[in-house]
């Protein structure tokens, strides 16, 4: 087979999946709506379940639910019958299984042990008169279409509705709770991108590692905290407040056989940048660079340091 032959037949079975998205999109009716109110009226977790490949997609609707604020985790059908039904609290949790033709044995056990115990259910099936059709709380009909294999057999059309599908569901829920950047941070602090989304509180030296003076120290006293701390910089504060700093562009700038001599007052520099600590690491090192500080203080909202944050600090996180 040429190699044109082979593009042809991704590029056919991508289009027919895009063109199944749109008539998923198009089919979801109150569906959704529905689905969402059903998991935020529960003080319980979404046990997602389902065998083959759409266990598969189970798994991966569980770790997209749980990352976004909504507690789910996965359920296999099969070890449910033995003693993994356990895990399912009577009246709280929600099963959410995922089914193309809503028949397989395997879902039986779970499905009736819900029906008994008042969990309610989320179906996703293309058989609305399937066993998971009829015993679903909630159900997600797919679009009855063709798989994309060219046998017809491996599953690829109903597994990208199902995965699409519980995306959906997933930020639907992430929107609804109002599920933040510093939240979802809070479940993923490790990786790229956990450094990404890290805050300014994170990474910032606090305590006795900030070098801070009064505004009326000699100059000749506030080089010897500057040195100390090994940042760089001076926070001048007064009544506990921030204003103004010092750094080695100050310095330069009034360099002069009188500078040791002089106040902190008149070399600091009024009003500087500084962040507030809940700021994102990323954002920080923008304003920084744009601005060319390799300095910045955190202040409370009262305008108080409670921390300083260096430029290699933010670079060394992965905030670039």
């Amino acid at each position: 087979m040429s190699q044109t032959n082979h593009t042809d037949t991704a590029r056919q079975v991508i289009l027919q999946e895009a063109r199944a998205l749109e008539l998923l999109a198009d089919s979801l009716g109150d569906s959704l709506d529905r689905a969402v109110s059903t998991i935020l009226a529960s003080n319980g977790r979404v046990a997602v379940t389902g065998i083959g490949k759409s266990g598969h997609v189970a798994r991966k609707t569980a770790a997209t639910l749980a990352s976004t604020g909504t507690p789910a985790f996965f359920i296999h059908p099969s070890e449910a019958g033995h003693g993994d039904l356990g895990m399912l609290a009577e009246g709280r949790d929600i099963l959410m299984a995922y089914s193309n033709s809503g028949q397989t044995a395997e879902l039986a056990v779970i499905l009736q042990y819900c029906v008994r115990y008042a969990i309610k259910i989320i179906g996703v099936t293309k058989a609305a008169e399937s066993l998971l059709g009829r015993n679903s709380d909630v159900i997600f009909l797919l679009p009855d279409l063709s798989e994309a294999c060219p046998l017809g057999c491996a599953p690829t059309t109903s597994t990208t509705m199902m995965m699409a599908l519980g995306d959906a569901l997933a930020l639907s829920l992430l929107s609804a709770r109002g599920f933040t950047l510093e939240d979802f941070h809070r479940y993923h602090p490790g990786g790229k991108l956990g450094s990404r989304l890290s805050s300014v509180g994170d990474l910032m030296r606090s305590g006795e590692e900030m070098p801070l003076v009064a505004p009326g120290d000699p100059m000749g006293q506030a080089l010897l905290v500057m040195t100390k701390k090994r940042l760089g910089c001076l926070g001048i504060i007064e009544d506990g407040k921030l204003i103004g700093m010092i750094t080695d562009g100050d310095l330069r700038r009034h360099m002069g056989p009188d500078l040791m001599a002089k106040p902190c007052s008149e070399v600091m520099t009024k009003n500087p940048t500084h962040f507030e600590p809940g700021t994102l690491a990323a954002k920080a090192l923008s304003v920084m660079r744009t601005k060319g500080i390799t300095n910045a203080f955190a202040l409370d909202p009262e305008g108080r340091p409670v921390g300083v944050i260096h430029i290699h600090d933010l670079l060394a996180a992965g905030g670039a």
